[in-house]
């Protein structure tokens, strides 16, 4: 079984990319209000990718980029960033920080499921 992380300070949001997650059967999903959260939940189990928004409180998604790329657990575990953050400035930091893929808001949902599946082999 996979598991996936969903740090998105929107309930509404979460609820939708569950809702896409959910049509890949057996995978589950733990989710995060903020990265501050997120860095509380990380190390309580393994997992095969994270969703991660950019814009939350405390601490945003590419402060949790940064943290997750310089710890040597988590070096190669995929990323895909979920943001209203249009910008070629904002993808391309992102993608150098070290997401595995951008999706912006709002998202199709069987283009975020393609990406999801492509992402962690399914």
């Amino acid at each position: 079984m996979k598991t996936i992380l969903i740090v998105e300070d929107s309930a509404t949001t979460r609820a939708l990319i569950r809702a896409v997650i959910d049509e890949l059967g057996d995978v589950e999903t733990v989710e995060a209000a903020s990265g501050f959260e997120a860095l509380k939940v990380l190390p309580q189990q393994e997992y095969d990718l994270i969703i991660t928004d950019i814009n939350m409180p405390d601490i945003n998604g590419l402060e949790l980029i940064s943290f997750v790329r310089s710890n040597q657990r988590y070096v190669h575990l995929p990323i895909i960033i979920v943001s209203t953050e249009r910008s070629e400035e904002d993808k391309k930091r992102g993608m150098a920080l070290g997401a595995t893929n951008y999706v912006t808001k709002p998202f199709k949902s069987g283009e975020l499921l393609e990406i999801i599946k492509k992402t962690i082999g399914l």
